[in-house]
């Protein structure tokens, strides 16, 4: 199977990264707002601490793949999957670009090498960048020669959101702001055109769809119940709808989705911004959901009805009960101190990348609650993050994780 995760912990096998390109480089303070950057990265330093974090990867074993490439691989196939690409690149794009289309298109289609052409849509296109572009438009009169008509699209590092991977498919998802819906197709032409994935996995939730779904709300607890949060970038119309997809696909193996409601804050934006896992019976979480939370249960019924029930008790004895353990530790992101707990949660102390049981990658300067992950018998493999934690997403927001091996408990 060219996609296989049916849980948070088991070895990890392969993973996808999006190394940071030039779209860091193209935010400004005017628009980093609007591209949803709280700051602005330096690019070269952000560069290098990617760079450590794949190479951490690979010194326990991991093929790392990178987006960019796998994209460049499927529009090898032939120059009419280019062609549509640029046309779909534009059409995704905001709305300016609509009126420079042709321009764009001849721009584009005039890249020979395809991986610099998926940077280049990837990076964003000014105004002047455009030679066909007539200079007696009234924007050439107006606007500066690097106003962009085709925004950069600088959150792609998070491989994590514009798809996710649940058992043997995928659910390719709408994203929740318009800056970001560009992203998906990406993960489009690598799962329906690239040789090793083209015809070979389901996929379980389309873009087509209008309701918002993002890869950080979305957990494979075990091989039978995944972790869907109700948050700010997912709504709870969406989980029915992927989950009466999976349940629909008579070779998955998922049968219970539970929703958990967080709160619909940028700092809680993800589940897996509160709440990871990192072994058998270890989770991280954010002290600030526990007495917030609610969680819900959807399984399948006859002719595709979704039953939902409201699932009472506490966040351990609900994660017991479903996933069959005795017991489970939670892990309070900061410990006990309220500073130490939103100032690590706003650096994604919780959101940690599990390689293998009792084994994560996470951000180095969240050191309070590294030391309590350690002191739990948890190995924490440290990456440098001045740079990428700017973003506002950690080690499990980078990645998106192809195979892991089989877990069917």
């Amino acid at each position: 199977m060219p996609i296989c995760v049916k849980s948070e912990i088991a070895p990890l096998k392969r993973i996808l990264l999006q190394r940071p390109g030039r779209e860091l480089e193209h935010l400004s303070p005017e628009t980093m707002g609007r591209l949803l950057f709280d700051d602005i990265p330096y690019l070269y330093g952000a560069q290098r601490e990617h760079d450590r974090f794949a190479e951490i990867l690979r010194e326990n074993g991991v093929e790392v793949l990178y987006l960019d490439a796998l994209v460049a691989e499927a529009l090898a196939r032939n120059e009419g999957l280019k062609q549509a690409f640029i046309r779909e690149a534009i059409t995704q794009a905001n709305g300016l670009a609509s009126c420079y289309q042709e321009e764009l298109f001849e721009y584009l289609n005039g890249f020979s090498d395809l991986r610099e052409l998926v940077h280049k849509t990837m990076e964003g296109i000014c105004l002047d960048e455009l030679p066909g572009c007539r200079k007696d438009r009234l924007a050439s009169y107006i606007e500066p020669g690097s106003h962009f008509i085709m925004d950069p699209i600088p959150n792609l590092y998070f491989t994590r959101d514009p798809f996710a991977c649940i058992g043997r498919g995928v659910s390719l998802n709408h994203m929740s702001t318009a800056t970001r819906n560009r992203e998906t197709i990406y993960g489009k032409y690598i799962l329906q055109y690239h040789p090793d994935y083209a015809g070979r996995v389901p996929l379980y939730y389309t873009p087509e769809s209008r309701l918002c779904i993002e890869g950080g709300d979305i957990l494979n607890l075990s091989a039978r119940v995944i972790a869907v949060g109700i948050s700010q970038r997912t709504q709870p119309e969406a989980i029915e709808q992927l989950a009466g997809s999976i349940f629909q696909d008579a070779e998955a193996q998922v049968d219970t989705v539970l929703a958990f409601e967080i709160p619909s804050t940028r700092a809680f934006m993800h589940l897996d911004t509160v709440f990871t896992q990192i072994d058998t019976n270890k989770f991280t979480v954010h002290p600030g959901i526990l007495d917030q939370l609610r969680v819900f249960e959807l399984t399948g019924g006859s002719r595709g009805a979704i039953h939902v029930r409201e699932v009472f008790g506490s966040l351990e004895r609900v994660l017991e009960k479903y996933l069959g353990l005795d017991g489970v530790e939670l892990i309070r992101c900061g410990g006990g101190n309220r500073i130490a707990s939103e100032r690590e949660q706003w650096n994604d102390g919780s959101n940690t990348l599990c390689i293998s049981p009792g084994v994560v990658v996470v951000y180095d300067r969240n050191y309070v609650t590294n030391e309590i992950l350690e002191a739990s018998g948890v190995k924490v493999l440290k990456m440098p993050s001045a740079e990428l934690s700017r973003g506002r997403g950690g080690p499990r927001c980078m990645s998106m994780p192809l195979q892991r091996e089989s877990a069917d408990h």
